[in-house]
């Protein structure tokens, strides 16, 4: 699995950022795709999921009410849009995916992805200014 994140920036609090997540060579049909981020020594801290096939979607509390998470009708990008950004936005995010098949629900998924994934890529950063 190859995934590429982009999309990050420096943006002023409140602002939004639209960031993608692409899959290179294939497809996310069937696929959990979530969203981490981290910010230097410190945990990786799930996001966002998404099950691609049911569109079902799972939010950290953290970003609930500012995020979405979606997918484009070709299933090779996956996006995460989040508004009204804060300081403590500001991190490294990254992409995993992983097919599980629909016994996965995708709060269940974003932790399994976290502890299994290790296609890891650079992320993409995100810092918001206050």
């Amino acid at each position: 699995v190859h995934l590429v994140e982009s999309g990050g920036g420096l943006v002023q609090t409140g602002g939004s950022l639209t960031l993608s997540c692409a899959a290179s060579g294939f497809t996310f049909d069937d696929y959990s795709v979530a969203w981490y981020r981290q910010v230097p020594g410190t945990e990786r801290e799930g996001v966002s999921c998404i099950n691609v096939s049911d569109g079902d979607t799972y939010y950290a509390a953290s970003v609930t009410g500012r995020a979405t998470i979606s997918t484009n009708s070709a299933k090779d990008t996956v996006y995460l849009q989040i508004g009204s950004l804060k300081p403590e936005d500001t991190a490294v995010y990254y992409c995993a995916a992983k097919y599980y098949g629909p016994a996965m629900t995708p709060d269940q998924a974003i932790i399994n992805l976290k502890a299994h994934f290790d296609s890891w890529g650079q992320g993409t950063q995100v810092t918001v200014s206050s």
